[in-house]
């Protein structure tokens, strides 16, 4: 089998880079190598902010309904490729049929979402501010943006989150893909130019995190959008920030659940599954753990388990599958190391996947679903992000002491309430840390209306991603003050009030 040598893209130009220095991309259901992809040179990412700040002049001078038909030929071109470029995803990710169509449906409903940037980039006005005087404030693009992907989402956050608004506000962007999953970001790029996205608006390179930090201190990048890890987030903030730029970065989580002894249990536990395995849990929205009230502790912890077994592990792109791999074996080991770490910190280990063998895909990145139950605080495994299918149970006397528990951890990306008390679940939605709340509802995550809002170490920045948060986060304020003189030749017109004042600051 040949394996494919990717290419990055400067002003609509694939080129080969100069790198000696190629990364690996596996299908992650054989674990065979299927393409590499290049660590570009620091001059490649310097010539790609360039093309980026020499396309902005035009760009953002580009009337709004000009800008927002090109977004809307890149929504066409993606839904018409939607099989083909669901097959990427799930290929070079891992997740099964369904949840990479989802990836790449998210795209579609993000730019259509960007059909309101007109909307929304509306600013305001008072006409007789002062006498003779009115005053209007606009929304304008700021520049160059870079974006700082992550993997396991390869469609929907570079191409939902970070793109559209991005674009139909009026800047350019660099864009820097996961090294683990390009393919499907690489794709959406060839669809985008042709549906007629201009030179430089959006370049795409591939490389280590050495070349990226170029992006966080390069004086023509404007702002930085990064999904990742916190300990990298971190470091993105501060070093964006010290830079002068805005950023927004959407980093780990370690999202909980309340079920409580009235809630429907087996409605519960089919959500949460489907929450905590989608995805085979590499995602920052899964519900990885669980606050449980006792009375019923015994009874859920069945059900989730029995639950748990019936999933259908496989091939990712195999339509019956509904658990696929992780995405390479190193990530494997590190959830396996997690799943170590639980037993060794007391848990009780429920259901083991660390063993599972899909017949026929023996090499590939294969875990199967794993629960713990009893696990209390203290235990690192409860607290952390995993990032894989595996959950943890925690017992809890009442709401109280769940409410405690999960406003006890230092992620607050997501939670949600499973109960029929509608009292109990407005005083959770009230009292949560969560930025994302769902009741009864196990992937709380907004439309793309609304900000994906995640907060404490999940989140560092003012503006989140999607809604108008985003378009604020892609836009700048400029205030316009405006006194037409008299027309009589030689008339200074009077100085008002309100200038008097002025000219005395």
């Amino acid at each position: 089998m040949s394996i494919q040598r990717l290419t990055f893209c400067i002003d609509n130009e694939w080129r080969v880079s100069e790198t000696a220095k190629y990364m690996p991309i596996t299908d992650s259901s054989t674990g065979e190598i299927i393409a590499e992809t290049p660590c570009c040179t620091k001059s490649e990412v310097e010539e790609a902010i360039a093309a980026a700040k020499a396309a902005f002049p035009a760009w953002s001078h580009t009337p709004v309904q000009k800008r927002i038909a090109v977004a809307l030929q890149i929504r066409n071109k993606v839904e018409e490729h939607l099989d083909e470029l669901t097959m990427l995803c799930s290929q070079e990710l891992g997740k099964n049929w369904d949840e990479a169509r989802g990836d790449i449906l998210k795209v579609i409903e993000a730019f259509e979402c960007g059909m309101a940037t007109p909307y929304l980039m509306m600013g305001d006005a008072l006409m007789q501010a002062s006498d003779g005087f009115d005053t209007s404030e606009y929304r304008m693009p700021i520049g160059v943006f870079g974006f700082i992907c992550p993997f396991n989402f390869p469609a929907m956050i570079p191409w939902g989150w970070m793109a559209p608004f991005c674009i139909t506000c009026g800047n350019t962007a660099v864009m820097k893909a996961a090294s683990m999953t390009p393919m499907t970001s690489r794709r959406i790029l060839e669809l985008a130019i042709e549906a007629g996205l201009p030179k430089g608006v959006i370049n795409w390179v591939t490389c280590s995190r050495q070349e990226a930090d170029i992006l966080l201190t390069h004086p023509d990048v404007q702002g930085i959008t990064f999904v990742g890890s916190t300990s990298v987030g971190l470091h993105v903030y501060s070093t964006a920030a010290a830079h002068g730029k805005r950023v927004q970065c959407l980093t780990e989580a370690k999202n909980h659940a309340l079920v409580l002894r009235d809630a429907p249990l087996e409605q519960a536990a089919r959500r949460i599954i489907n929450s905590t395995y989608g995805c085979a849990g590499m995602r920052c929205m899964a519900l990885p753990a669980l606050c449980v009230e006792e009375a019923i502790a015994d009874e859920f912890v069945e059900i989730m388990k029995r639950f748990a077994q019936e999933r259908i592990v496989g091939c990712a792109y195999d339509r019956k599958t509904e658990l696929g791999p992780v995405v390479s074996e190193d990530h494997k080991q590190f959830v396996t190391g997690w799943i170590d770490t639980s037993v060794k910190e007391g848990a009780k280990l429920v259901l083991d996947g660390r063993k599972i063998v899909v017949p026929g895909f023996e090499k590939g990145h294969f875990l199967g679903p794993t629960i713990f139950d009893h696990v209390t605080p203290g235990m690192s495994c409860g607290d952390q992000e995993i990032f894989g299918p595996v959950t943890h149970i925690k017992r809890v006397k009442d709401f109280e002491e769940g409410l405690a528990i999960m406003n006890a951890n230092e992620f607050a990306n997501g939670s949600a309430i499973f109960t029929r008390d509608g009292k109990m679940a407005r005083e959770f939605a009230l009292r949560t840390d969560g930025g994302m709340v769902g009741i009864n509802v196990g992937i709380p995550v907004p439309i793309s209306y609304f900000p994906f809002s995640g907060q404490k170490r999940s989140f560092f920045g003012d503006l989140h991603v999607l809604g108008k948060d985003g378009v604020k986060f892609y836009t700048k304020a400029k205030t316009v003050t405006t006194q037409w003189y008299a027309q009589e030749s030689g008339d200074p017109g009077k100085i008002s009030t309100w200038e008097g004042i002025m000219n005395k600051i």
